[in-house]
């Protein structure tokens, strides 16, 4: 198996229940707003919180973008990667950190909470996180097994559609 393929992640719905619940906790001991778990290709896992008027899934590739020239910006630096990125706006803040070398958790919050709440309850959430990433890539992967006729059988039903 390659090394693309060993490192991706793939959930069931179990594990995104207990991400989901872990983050749905950072957000209440953090007073953030919304919290959304990217992987590092930039695929939206999950968004948590109060909606905002943002699209979550160009957010996802825009951080996953940005960790990508930071990273390089590290290396340059002797660093292998930094590991939390913060911009402060007017209104809003937001928090980008790695969870588990395999993830990204960007925490959107207002002036009504501090970086410093962020910080602390998001090591304890990055935590929860990696274990339910470590028992899940633990778990015997399900092969999808197509019928021998699948392909002659879906050739046929798209020139149906298309009207061949």
């Amino acid at each position: 198996m390659d090394e693309f393929k060993a490192s991706r992640l793939i959930f069931y719905k179990d594990d995104i229940d207990q991400i989901e619940k872990v983050i749905d906790e950072f957000i209440k001991k953090s007073d953030s707003k919304c919290s959304i778990l990217i992987d590092k290709d930039g695929h939206l896992v999950t968004k948590r919180g109060q909606s905002t008027q943002f699209d979550p899934e160009t957010l996802s590739a825009l951080v996953a973008g940005s960790f990508a020239a930071t990273r390089e910006m590290a290396k340059l630096l002797g660093e292998t990667e930094f590991t939390v990125l913060f911009h402060k706006g007017l209104k809003d803040n937001i928090h980008l950190s790695l969870v588990g070398n395999r993830a990204i958790l960007a925490t959107i919050f207002n002036d009504q909470t501090t970086i410093g709440m962020v910080q602390l309850y998001h090591k304890e959430a990055s935590e929860k996180i990696e274990k339910i990433f470590e028992i899940s890539a633990k778990k015997p992967r399900k092969e999808t097994k197509f019928h021998e006729d699948f392909g002659k059988d879906a050739k046929q039903k798209l020139d149906e559609f298309f009207g061949s």
